[in-house]
C-alpha cells in the first residue's frame, strides 16, 4: 500500500502529461484536421503522404547533420571536465560556472547573441575574418553554412551540461588507480586515456544517449535564429520545426501528429542501436 502511495504522484504525472498525450497524438495521426480544429478519420492518408514528402526527407537529413555535429560536445565535455578536475587549478569554480552558464541561459538570449555574432555585415566573426583577408559569408542566410552555424551553437550550449555529468563521473573514480599509475611512471595523458576514459564509459554512454535525443528534438535554435522568411530555412529546418509549421501555422494537426510519430520512431531506433552497441565499449565496474 505504501509503495503505491509513494509512486502515485509520479505515476499520475506520467499518465496525464506523457502517456495520455502520446496516445491521443497517435490517434490524431490518423485524422485530417480542418482550419478551425475539427477532424475526421483519414486512415493511413497522413503516413502515405509522408512517404512522398521531400520536405520531411530534407528535415530528417538536416536533423541528422545537426545531431552529428552536436555529438562533438561529448568528447569536448570530457576534455573540459578533465581540465577542470585538476585539484591544483585555482580557477576551477570560476570556469565551471562559465562553462555551465549556457545551460541555464534563456534560449532567446542565446539566439540574439549568436545572431549578432553571425551577422554578415557587422558581426564580430566576419570582422575577425576580415583582419586576415577572408570575406565571411552571411552565416545564417546561406544554405551552405546555416546548419553548421546552428551546430556550433548547439555544441556551445551542450558542453556545460555534459561537463557537469563527466565531472561527477570522474569524482567517482577511485584515486588509487591514479596513484598506482604514477608509481609505474605513467604521465597525465597516459592516465587520462588508460584510466579516466575507460572508467568513464558508463557516463559517456548516458551523456551520448541524452545528447542525441536532445539534438533530434532541436527546435528553438531554428525558430529563433533562422526564421520563416530566411532563404536558408529549407536546408536548416529540423523535424520538430516542420512539425510546428504543419501543426500550428498551417493547421494540419493530423499530418503534424504523423510527423511527431516519425520522429518518435527515429529516436527509438537510435536509442535502441546505442543500447545495443554499448555492450562492446561500456565497462561497468
Amino acid at each position: 500500500m505504501w509503495a503505491t502511495v509513494l509512486i502515485a504522484p509520479t505515476a499520475i504525472g506520467l499518465l496525464v502529461f506523457s502517456i495520455w498525450p502520446t496516445l491521443l497524438t497517435f490517434y490524431y495521426s490518423f485524422t485530417s484536421w480542418g482550419a478551425f480544429g475539427g477532424h475526421t478519420w483519414a486512415g493511413l492518408e497522413n503516413y502515405t503522404q509522408l512517404l512522398h514528402d521531400s520536405e520531411l526527407l530534407q528535415s530528417l537529413v538536416n536533423t541528422a547533420i545537426l545531431s552529428l555535429i552536436t555529438l562533438l560536445s561529448v568528447p569536448l565535455g570530457i576534455v573540459v571536465a578533465a581540465l577542470l578536475h585538476r585539484p591544483d587549478f585555482r580557477l576551477t569554480r570560476f570556469y565551471r560556472t562559465v562553462y555551465f552558464l549556457p545551460a541555464v541561459t534563456l534560449p532567446a538570449s542565446i539566439a540574439l547573441m549568436w545572431r549578432l555574432v553571425y551577422n554578415g555585415d557587422f558581426g564580430p566573426l566576419n570582422w575577425t575574418l576580415s583582419l586576415v583577408g577572408i570575406d565571411g559569408p552571411s552565416w545564417l542566410a546561406d544554405s551552405h553554412t546555416a546548419i553548421y552555424a546552428l551546430g556550433v551553437v548547439s555544441i556551445w550550449g551542450s558542453i556545460g551540461y555534459n561537463m557537469v555529468l563527466f565531472l561527477a563521473g570522474m569524482q567517482a573514480i577511485p584515486r588509487d588507480y591514479y596513484e598506482a599509475a604514477e608509481l609505474d611512471g605513467a604521465g597525465s595523458i597516459s592516465q587520462f586515456f588508460q584510466i579516466t576514459v575507460p572508467l568513464l564509459t558508463p557516463t559517456t554512454f548516458f551523456v551520448t544517449v541524452i545528447t542525441v535525443i536532445n539534438a533530434l528534438q532541436a527546435f528553438d535554435l531554428v525558430f529563433l535564429m533562422i526564421g520563416k522568411t530566411n532563404p536558408a530555412l529549407e536546408k536548416s529546418q529540423t523535424v520538430v520545426y516542420l512539425f510546428y509549421e504543419k501543426g500550428f501555422v498551417e493547421s494540419q494537426g493530423g499530418y503534424a501528429a504523423a510527423i511527431a510519430f516519425v520522429l518518435l520512431a527515429v529516436i527509438l531506433v537510435f536509442t535502441a542501436v546505442q543500447f545495443r552497441m554499448q555492450r562492446r565499449w561500456v565497462h561497468y565496474g
